[in-house]
Formats: C-alpha cells, sequence, structure tokens
C-alpha cells in the first residue's frame, strides 16, 4: 500500500481500530507475516481479519471471511496460523490441551464455528462443544458477562 509499500496498510487498519474500535477490519497482505497478525489482534480479535491476498481469489473463502469480520468475528489466514502454531515456544498454557483440543483451537483461530470445526474435522458438534468447553476449563477461561472466551482462547493460542 502507498506510499511507502511496507507495514502501511496494517498500520492504517491499527489506527481505524484505535480511532473506532466497533468497525471491522480486513486485512489483506502479500507477505506471511505472523507479527502482523499478532498486532492487529493484540487489543482484541472481535472485527478483524488478516488475509493473504492470494487467498482473495477464492471467492467463497473471501467473501466468508468478510461476513464473519463484518458480523464481529475474527479470521486469520489458515498459512499465519500454521505459522503461529509451528514457531519455536517455551512451556505454557497450551501443552495442557491434547493434540484434538489443540486442532480444534486452531480451528477458531482461523474464525471458525462449532459446525464448522465439525465438519473439517468429521466429528459432532456436541464433541466439538466438549472440545472447546476443555479447552476453556484449561486455560482458565471461566464464563463472565465481560469477557468472551472464545476470542480470550484464540488470544491465549496467538500469544503462546
Amino acid at each position: 500500500m502507498p506510499p511507502e509499500h511496507s507495514d502501511d496498510g496494517l498500520r492504517a487498519a491499527l489506527a481505524i481500530r484505535a480511532a473506532h474500535p466497533g468497525v471491522g477490519v480486513l486485512v489483506l497482505s502479500q507477505f506471511l507475516e505472523d507479527a502482523y497478525a499478532l498486532a492487529l489482534v493484540a487489543d482484541g480479535a472481535q472485527g478483524v481479519g488478516y488475509l493473504l491476498k492470494e487467498k482473495v481469489g477464492d471467492l467463497r473463502m473471501f467473501t466468508d471471511a468478510v461476513r464473519r469480520v463484518a458480523e464481529g468475528g475474527s479470521v486469520l489466514d489458515p498459512d499465519v496460523v500454521a505459522r503461529l502454531v509451528g514457531r519455536k515456544r517455551t512451556a505454557g498454557p497450551l501443552d495442557r490441551l491434547t493434540p484434538r483440543e489443540g486442532e480444534v483451537l486452531a480451528l477458531i483461530a482461523e474464525g471458525r464455528s462449532n459446525a464448522g470445526i465439525a465438519q473439517e474435522l468429521v466429528v459432532t458438534v456436541a464433541a466439538v462443544e466438549r472440545h472447546v468447553t476443555s479447552i476453556f476449563d484449561k486455560l482458565g477461561l471461566h464464563a463472565s458477562p465481560e469477557d468472551h472466551r472464545r476470542v480470550l482462547a484464540v488470544l491465549t493460542y496467538l500469544h503462546a
């Protein structure tokens, strides 16, 4: 994005979010930069998205991402999520999760619904709901009217 052709788009998205927190922002990036995605969701993942430009050609994925962000959800490019998962990290709260719970949390981080996760993993929605409940318990995320546990779980996932 002009003028510097570097991280101008991300900086613009962050400025928009700071000035108008209720406005959804979907960043389309040419670069697979996990730091950009982390910066975007640092103050909350509601109404934000980060996709690689090459995914815009998949019209279904792109329109789904726009819809989710507009509805206050979040979208992270699967390649970004995979890169974040693959980076070296110290022991943390995610180590308490089973491999299947880790898969479920990764799909939550991609912005998938329970039904979408169930379809992807070829399990029932009830099984996904049990995994999500277990993830919340293991991460110490208790129900409260002030917090959105799904978003907090994704933030824990991204910061781990």
